[in-house]
């Protein structure tokens, strides 16, 4: 597989793709905090939780990312991530996929606004974490 750079990178939530909001996007692991913990979790290391961590731009237009997150919260949604760039729906080694189903909630902290900038092209952002109903799958073509 390729190294992955820092500028490629596309996201579609829902089927529609909102590369154009987002300015960090992040899938990251940890333990689960859970109240019951079976034997064949343990066995493992202990349950795991995924979570699709984003920065986006604030818009509140009805097509953007950010309104999208404002009337969807509490739904659940298909998430895909091309770290390499979106070759067509085709995964391949040069263009792994990885996806799986988010759900979608409210940002703790702040939602809306920010500080002043004397900057006309900048922009407040908000970040998003919304964890992933189970382990997200990796396509790299091969499978």
């Amino acid at each position: 597989m390729p190294d992955l750079g820092s500028r490629k990178l596309v996201l579609y939530v829902d089927s529609i793709d909102f590369t154009d909001s987002v300015s960090d996007v992040r899938i990251t692991a940890g333990d689960k905090d859970s109240d019951f913990m079976s034997f064949a979790e343990a066995l493992a290391g202990g349950a795991r939780q995924y979570q699709l961590l984003m920065t986006l731009k604030q818009n509140t237009d009805a097509a953007s990312l950010w309104s999208y997150a404002w009337v969807e919260a509490g739904t659940d949604v298909a998430v895909e991530v091309w770290p390499n760039g979106y070759n067509s729906g085709v995964q391949s080694t040069t263009y792994p996929q990885i996806s799986g189903t988010v759900t979608v909630v409210e940002p703790d902290g702040d939602f809306i606004g920010g500080a002043a900038n004397k900057s006309t092209t900048a922009r407040f952002t908000t970040q998003f974490s919304w964890t992933f109903t189970a382990k997200p799958t990796l396509d790299d073509g091969t499978s």
